[in-house]
């Protein structure tokens, strides 16, 4: 067993997938901006970029919502193994430890898509 503050886990697992689901909402809506972006007149390279920022939005939203599930199974098991166990078995943290690494890798990447699909509005708008 490993001691460690378990409601800052389940904390820490409930912010991550609030600001997953806030992104699942805001490329949701993004996916919808594009489709009418992409209802204007477009260049030939303006509609390979739609293109590619409809399969990023696309391939996206499935990543956010598996590592969403991913911390939601985590968040059990924690639940799980402090009432069945009254602590924590060590690779429920490392697990924990890499989910983090996941979260911070996928909020990297949103933030990218979230950029350049700004910029392509800015463009696509002028």
């Amino acid at each position: 067993m490993v001691q460690v503050e378990t409601a800052q886990l389940i904390s820490e697992c409930e912010a991550w997938r609030q600001t997953l689901r806030e992104y699942r909402d805001e490329f949701t809506q993004d996916k919808t901006k594009l489709q009418q972006a992409a209802s204007r007149a477009l260049s030939k390279d303006q509609l390979q970029e739609v293109e590619h920022l409809h399969n990023q939005f696309h391939i996206q939203l499935i990543n956010i919502h598996d590592l969403k599930q991913a911390i939601k199974n985590h968040d059990r098991r924690i639940g799980f193994e402090m009432r069945e166990q009254n602590g924590l078995n060590e690779e429920t943290v490392v697990d924990h430890e890499n989910l983090f690494t996941q979260y911070q890798s996928l909020e990297h990447t949103l933030q990218d898509i979230r950029e350049e699909f700004n910029n392509f509005l800015a463009r696509a708008n002028n």
